[in-house]
């Protein structure tokens, strides 16, 4: 039946955003803002049909936001996060990979929402467009998410943190919302069969303007692993205990490069 429902789920959901796809370019001619209206129904869409699957998510930590724009530092596991924050508020950027510009017209909509693209083999030119999007966004007061180790990693796992979020923190004075989620519990990255359960996503305290970018980026690192193996724990991932040191590396090189 699991399989059944995922074969269910995974044919909607794309064709629920292929559809989107075609529907959104009536409203290119549109102000990004209306544009954004536009886009947020694709989020709403992809949550109901996760119930197909028996899939429900809870927030915890709101009480943590600050009533600001921020930068959320997400754990990344699954493409529901990648989702989530179109859902939470509209007006949210992303920071994401040039190379998913690829999607066909995906490129073109992000652009129109403003949110921000990086070139990872652009060196100190993107991260400088990098910083430069960030802040118009941020003066605009939208607040951005950024997946730090710049990847899904399975759960269990945590992959190295790239220097943007570092470059955005120190550079902006930006307060940085760490984030964890147990999401690859029940979405896992590249795999067909999808579990029942509730995703879990956790606002953690945030940290504010002030440390070095090493000082920040230990601090990141650890209050985002800490919260999330937590979360695996409570949702019953149980860790490989054999498993290699040198698999969880090879998978990083392999994904960022």
């Amino acid at each position: 039946m699991k399989y059944l429902r995922s074969g269910l789920f995974n044919f909607l959901f794309f064709a629920w955003t292929a559809f989107m796809l075609a529907f959104l370019w009536v409203a290119m001619p549109f102000s990004p803002a209306t544009f954004r209206r536009a886009i947020s129904l694709w989020p709403k869409g992809c949550f109901a049909l996760l119930k197909i699957i028996g899939v429900s998510f809870e927030m915890r930590g709101l009480e943590n936001l600050p009533k600001k724009p921020v930068v959320f530092a997400v754990k990344h596991q699954s493409v529901w996060e990648t989702i989530f924050f179109l859902w939470q508020h509209r007006d949210n950027a992303y920071i994401m990979k040039s190379e998913l510009a690829r999607i066909p017209f995906w490129g073109w909509y992000m652009t129109k929402s403003s949110h921000v693209l990086v070139d990872r083999t652009g060196g100190a030119r993107s991260m400088r467009d990098m910083i430069r999007k960030t802040e118009v966004i941020m003066d605009n007061n939208r607040s951005i998410a950024i997946f730090p180790e710049g990847t899904r990693m399975p759960s269990g796992t945590i992959g190295k943190f790239h220097p943007g979020v570092a470059a955005i923190y120190t550079q902006l004075e930006a307060t940085v919302v760490p984030v964890a989620v147990n999401s690859g519990m029940y979405w896992p990255r590249r795999k067909f069969l999808k579990k029942p359960g509730k995703i879990v996503i956790e606002f953690l305290p945030p940290i504010e303007p002030g440390m070095d970018r090493k000082t920040f980026m230990a601090e990141l690192q650890s209050r985002i692993k800490a919260a999330t193996e937590k979360l695996e724990k409570e949702a019953g991932f149980v860790a490989v205990q054999d498993q290699p040191a040198s698999t969880v590396e090879t998978e990083i090189s392999e994904e960022t490069g």
